[in-house]
């Protein structure tokens, strides 16, 4: 047994079977699962973040799925604070945890904290959000590009919340906001593991294509129309709902809309490539790798 606990991260981009891998880990270790998916957190979002499925939540014990509403504004630094919490409590029954998901920032949160942002003037963002609106969100993109090349190849550039905060956290500082991402990694009191899962990039997004046709089959158009009248709630700013919104405004035929859903999905894949790649201590496995060979590996590298 080792003397301290195990967090497992499982990454890897979107419908790449994290998912499945997690639950089969959870089962070999008898652990828990934290969900890092940031988009997974929202209840009201359930066909279009891919939540996983009864069957699956009920195979092992998962935490922050559906947790949260759309009409609650939720930051990673919350969420580091309340991972912790979680992991603080688990570990006091368990030796391992797992923590599951795409969402780079937020597992780096969890492992290696974030450092203090500066202060933001609230004039700051308002002038940024009166750009947005004149001038498009391609115009900070651009200026994103320019001042934080990083951030700009790391973030869903039509996250426009997310393009603001980075946008204002160079304006009232000068300094970039990847930059601020902390470097040293905090004190934590277990010890982490990352197995990544990875794949021909052509098979990783005949992969997404298939899954936005299957979320369109279990109802992902009925669910973007009951999510309409809330379109400008910061949550719903995220592929798979914003260009149905778009749909149902005229401005897309519903094929148009599916299609820029799984090229949008497909970017962020990429940005996903980007974010791990940089991550060394990831120990990568094929997608179709036996469970059995990585949960032996684990055993042999932890001890668990």
């Amino acid at each position: 047994m080792p003397s301290r606990k195990t967090l497992i991260c499982v990454v890897g981009p979107t419908a790449i079977g994290k998912t499945t891998l997690a639950i089969e880990l959870a089962k070999a270790f008898d652990a828990e699962i934290i969900s890092a998916d940031s988009r997974q957190f929202y209840k009201e979002m359930s066909i279009g973040t891919a939540v996983p499925s009864e069957a699956e939540l009920s195979a092992a014990k998962h935490h922050f799925i559906q947790s949260r509403s759309i009409f609650e504004d939720y930051s990673v630094g919350e969420f580091e604070r309340d991972a912790l919490q979680k992991l603080t409590q688990i570990f006091t029954t368990k030796k391992a945890v797992i923590l599951v998901g795409g969402s780079g920032l937020y597992v780096d949160a969890v492992v290696n904290g974030l450092d203090n942002f500066p202060e933001v003037s609230p004039e700051i963002r308002k002038q940024l959000k009166q750009e947005l609106e004149t001038e498009g969100i391609e115009a900070l993109q651009q200026e994103l590009q320019n001042v934080d090349p990083v951030s700009f190849n790391r973030i869903d550039l039509q996250n426009k919340q997310r393009l603001i905060r980075a946008l204002e956290i160079f304006r009232a500082s000068g300094k970039p906001y990847s930059s601020y991402l902390a470097n040293n990694s905090a004190e934590r009191k277990f010890d982490t593991i990352f197995i990544g899962l990875t794949a021909e990039r052509s098979l990783v997004y005949d992969r997404i294509n298939q899954r936005v046709d299957k979320m369109v089959e279990a109802g992902l158009i009925e669910e973007a129309k009951l999510l309409y009248p809330h379109r400008k709630v910061n949550a719903l700013q995220t592929v798979g709902y914003k260009e149905l919104f778009d749909w149902i405004d005229g401005k897309l035929t519903k094929d148009e809309a599916i299609a820029e859903i799984k090229k949008n999905t497909r970017r962020f894949a990429k940005r996903q490539g980007t974010w791990f790649r940089k991550n060394t201590e990831i120990h990568w496995f094929d997608h179709d790798a036996e469970f059995e060979e990585i949960i032996s590996f684990l055993k042999e590298k932890k001890g668990l």
